[in-house]
């Protein structure tokens, strides 16, 4: 029986929860307990009252009802009560009897529990350890941010994104060619700076259709929950700024450039990146800037970091790549006549590079090198030097060489803002099969094309209220066919029952048969509603219509009926936007309808189907009618560009410069043969030029493939991780979850009936979700979700478990023939603790970093004799109320080994600090020195990130400088021999 007496203050075993408690009556049989915090009264039998007594030593920091703080330096007794006698805040003398202290007082420091009787059980100490053993593990590794999401490891998406995201606020072009995956390195980026701290808040803003795209996609293979923002939505916000409604905003670019209202709120809004699909749709010139560029230039002026995706980077020409650029960094990409000559120079670069090969032997090589570098470039003509030394040996050469290269590439490409693979570089891609189809023309199309030539007022201001231009009205014949007939109130025979790409159609479906799935783009949105149903009408097909009018709901329907395998539709109608965004590899037979104008657009279509993961050869279905305008641009995109069988990098170049002529054959065949002459030696000449220089540049710096090998090996190491299933298993025991094999290596979890808290997708109530830790099997089934060290429910654990008193404090048993029985052991588990921001990333140096000290009970250190695991294996639990009689009788030798802990912990410390010190500067130092070389010879580097990055080293020298170490965790052992158990 304890003695009790009133004021005492004590703890309650059982409810922790109910703060401190005063002793307010005590009698032979019970002691009533008042918990003030709480406003809880408890009543106990006086002989068996689960409750600790409170009693703090000198050293210890307790807190008044005030909430002041004394530092405890002595302790008095006064009649059962005590008195704390110590220093305050101020260093003035104080004193405060315990019924003063503060009824809110909670426990959650390992001494501090300890001390007061509370232990865990003894897997929550080992989930402990463990999990700040691997959150400083992974911390330091170089797949942070890359390892988790479900993708494919394809060398150079992980090397841009790896390189992107280590900037400070990256400012980037990923102008990857269609199919290479540039939304997936837009994905790993923003999950690298999200995950990291670099970045807390994201806007996204991509064209209507791919809306939700993007909401899946960063949510199925990113596990990043976004805000998918309109006008209903923002309405409901009434007063307040609708953008400040989450971490990662996603927003159509058609409503917020048509909306000056919401574009104040988008600016108002603090972000630390933005990314912007389809870019190369602002429109900008040097004379004018179109609303959608307008709006995302001043964007781009508040928000840090900029990610713009575009396949066709020069669509519109050299103007509309410099506006791109310009965007990224104006301070730089002030001048389009300095940005053509800076291009015209890339030529001699590349050229300089081939010939660090052919160093030191060849004499115009080095004069190649040496005028590229310049006399005032010191380092790279040292390195030159070595290279060109023919007493230099094959290490030396070898090692200057490749940092020369570098150091080009560098200094003098444009990878540093730009990253453009193509499908030639990246190899790995299907043939492409062209099959056309030369039909009759039909009478009503012979007579539109007559009246058209003729100049008929009467046509031509009908296509002009159909808003369609004397081009359009030649290329897409069936749409002058409507608006003709519509403006003339006419109830004539649709086109579609007319036109024989119809009849056609219907045939080519008939022959590749029903299990053969077929994706056709036509032009216009009315048109591929028409063309549904006269396949209805003629046919019995029924085939779902993609467009742009169409709901993001509706828009999702049509693509899964497409793609559902076994009840699917066989085709899939879409109007020119299908030609973005979607994408559709598991077809291989694609029917243009009509051909675009642009070849940027034609690349862009066949790009639906030609994509990474397609496993055959793309099939291109192009009917056209015989002697028609179509079929004159089918003859120059098929001879003039050979734009069928491979992607053309200078389709822009060369609409440009023929254009004209090309339109003019629209209508008079005569000249064709003479443009397709002259479209061929001229884009043979314009891609020989960009793949002796920019071009050349662009797909070395892309991809670094040492790099990209290397971050691919940290990455494959974290998916063949043994600990984590492990990790896991002693996890979602402890947290409560229950899991269920199901065979082929899928595990299904769900909530338990005791579960300690919700986790991400598991809540009370929900009916969880099946995972696998084999990225293969995450990648065939969408329904499956791939477990990782970064997936949300792992991370989560982990956090909670290093951010609570779970398993902080523990009392085991230990029977050792060799270790007398009542012997005393303390193992404590110290924590580095750096106070610093988080987007700092201090773990890539000093993460939270375990100190295991154990002690016996004369205080020597047998941390380096006995193993954490070792030790593990042979201990036994203990009941908590023997656990709570123990530590009660061992108060004073407790103590006095904490503080031996202590002192042997803090010995390890210097070298922790030093170590961490060295890499930081090594690492940051040589990175600065980089970007002060290329600010001074290339303009390359804003100033703002070389002062960033200054800043960070000094906060990182301080933060490390800072560091201190705290107790984590703290397990009694006591050895026991057969009899005593």
């Amino acid at each position: 029986m304890s003695d009790f007496t009133p004021g005492q203050r004590w703890i309650s075993d059982g409810e922790t929860e109910l703060g401190l408690g005063t002793i307010l009556s005590v009698d032979a049989r019970s002691v009533t307990v008042l918990f003030t915090a709480s406003q809880e009264t408890r009543t106990y039998s006086a002989r068996q009252a689960p409750l600790t007594r409170v009693i703090f030593a000198a050293g210890d920091r307790i807190v008044d009802a005030e909430g002041h703080t004394l530092t405890v330096s002595d302790v008095e007794i006064d009649a059962g009560c005590i008195v704390y006698h110590g220093h305050d805040e101020q260093g003035t003398a104080a004193t405060l009897p315990e019924a003063r202290l503060s009824d809110s007082m909670r426990f959650h420091q390992a001494q501090d529990r300890l001390l007061t009787g509370q232990v865990d059980r003894n897997d929550w100490f080992e989930l402990r350890y463990r999990s700040l053993h691997h959150h400083q593990r992974l911390s330091r590794s170089p797949a942070l941010g890359l390892a988790g999401p479900r993708i494919d490891l394809i060398a150079h998406q992980l090397y841009i994104a790896d390189e992107v995201s280590r900037r400070h606020a990256p400012r980037v072009l990923l102008a990857d060619e269609v199919g290479l995956g540039k939304t997936i390195e837009a994905g790993l980026i923003l999950h690298r700076l999200l995950l990291t701290g670099r970045a807390s808040r994201a806007l996204i803003l991509v064209p209507p259709s791919l809306t939700h795209q993007w909401l899946i996609e960063l949510l199925r293979r990113f596990s990043i929950s976004v805000t998918l923002l309109d006008e209903a939505q923002s309405e409901a916000w009434g007063d307040e700024n609708p953008f400040d409604s989450g971490q990662c905003i996603l927003a159509s670019q058609a409503w917020l450039f048509a909306n000056p209202q919401r574009q104040r709120q988008a600016e108002a809004s603090q972000w630390d990146l933005m990314i912007v699909d389809e870019a190369h749709h602002l429109d900008w010139t040097p004379q004018a800037e179109g609303p959608g560029y307008a709006c995302v230039a001043r964007l781009a002026a508040r928000i840090p970091g900029l990610l713009l995706l575009t396949a066709t980077p020069e669509q519109m020409g050299l103007e509309s790549h410099f506006a791109r650029l310009r965007l990224l960094d104006p301070d730089r990409y002030q001048d389009l006549d300095r940005f053509s000559a800076e291009e015209a120079g890339y030529a001699a670069v590349a050229d300089a590079i081939d010939a660090l090969d052919r160093l030191p032997g060849e004499a115009a090589a080095l004069d190649a090198v040496s005028a590229v570098i310049g006399a005032g470039d010191g380092d790279s003509q040292a390195l030159l030097a070595t290279l060109a030394n023919a007493e230099s040996d094959d290490t030396q050469r070898a090692s200057a060489r490749r940092q020369l290269r570098e150091q080009l590439l560098d200094r003098h490409g444009t990878g540093r803002v730009m990253f453009r693979n193509s499908r030639r570089h990246v190899g790995g891609f299907p043939e492409r099969h062209l099959h056309t189809a030369e039909l009759d023309m039909p009478a009503a199309y012979q007579a539109q094309l007559d009246e058209l030539a003729a100049g008929n007022d009467h046509v031509a201001a009908r296509l002009h209220a159909a808003e369609l231009g004397p081009r359009e009205a030649r290329l897409y014949p069936e749409a002058a066919y409507r608006a003709v007939q519509e403006a003339a109130l006419q109830a004539d025979t649709p086109w579609w029952e007319q036109d024989p790409r119809v009849t056609w159609l219907m045939g080519l479906l008939e022959s590749l048969g029903r299990q053969t799935k077929v994706l056709l783009i036509v032009h216009y949105r009315q048109s591929a509603i028409d063309l549904a149903e006269a396949l209805r009408v003629r046919a019995g097909v029924q085939a779902p219509v993609f467009h742009e009018e169409m709901s993001l709901v509706e828009r999702d329907r049509a693509a899964a009926a497409f793609a559902d395998d076994e009840a699917g539709c066989q085709l899939l109608i879409c109007s020119e936007i299908g030609s973005e965004g979607r994408n559709f590899q598991f077809c291989h037979h694609l029917v243009m309808f009509d051909l675009p104008w642009h070849p940027d657009l034609l690349e862009q279509r066949i790009g639906r189907l030609d994509r990474i993961g397609q496993l055959h050869p793309i099939d291109i279905h192009v009917p056209v009618i015989a002697h028609s305008p179509t079929a004159t641009l089918l003859r120059w995109y098929r001879d003039g560009l050979d734009a069928f069988i491979a992607p053309h990098a200078a389709g822009g170049d060369v609409l440009d410069a023929f254009g004209e002529a090309l339109r003019e054959s629209l209508d008079d065949e005569s000249g064709v043969d003479t443009l397709i002459d002259e479209t061929r030696t001229f884009n043979a000449d314009r891609l020989a030029q960009r793949e002796a220089g920019r071009n050349r540049l662009l797909e070395w710096n892309a991809c670094r493939p040492e790099r990209a090998d290397a971050v691919i090996a940290a990455v494959l190491e974290q998916d063949n991780d043994p600990a984590l299933p492990r990790y896991v298993d002693q996890a979602l025991d402890i947290f409560g979850v229950d899991s269920r094999e199901l065979g082929n290596a899928l595990t299904h979890l769900a909530p338990g009936s005791h579960m300690l808290d919700s986790l991400p997708g598991l809540s009370q109530g929900d009916e969880g979700f099946t995972v696998t830790y084999s990225r293969t099997q995450a990648l065939a089934r969408d329904d499956v979700q791939r477990l990782s060290w970064e997936h949300p429910l792992v991370t989560a654990m982990l956090e909670r478990v290093l951010d609570s008193s779970l398993g902080n404090t523990a009392l085991a048993l230990l029977k050792h023939p060799s270790i007398p029985g009542g012997r005393l052991m303390l193992e404590l588990v110290y924590r580095t603790h750096c106070p610093a921001p988080k987007q700092l990333q201090l773990g890539r140096f000093l993460p939270d970093t375990g100190i295991r000290v154990l002690l016996d009970e004369s205080g020597a250190n047998l941390s380096d004799k006995v193993s954490f695991s070792g030790l593990s294996r042979n201990l036994q639990r203990v009941k908590k109320g023997v656990a709570r009689e123990l530590l009660k009788s061992r108060h004073e030798q407790l103590r006095a080994l904490l503080k031996s802990g202590e002192q042997e912990a803090l010995r390890e410390l210097p070298t922790l600090v030093e170590r961490a010190q060295t890499e930081m500067r090594d690492t940051l130092d040589g990175e600065l020195a980089r970007l002060k070389a290329l600010a001074q010879r290339s303009g390359a580097i804003r100033a703002d990130e070389q002062a960033a990055l200054g800043q960070e080293r000094a906060d990182l020298d301080a933060a490390i400088e800072s560091a201190a170490l705290r107790l984590d965790a703290v397990r009694v052992i006591v050895t026991v021999d057969n009899e005593q158990r």
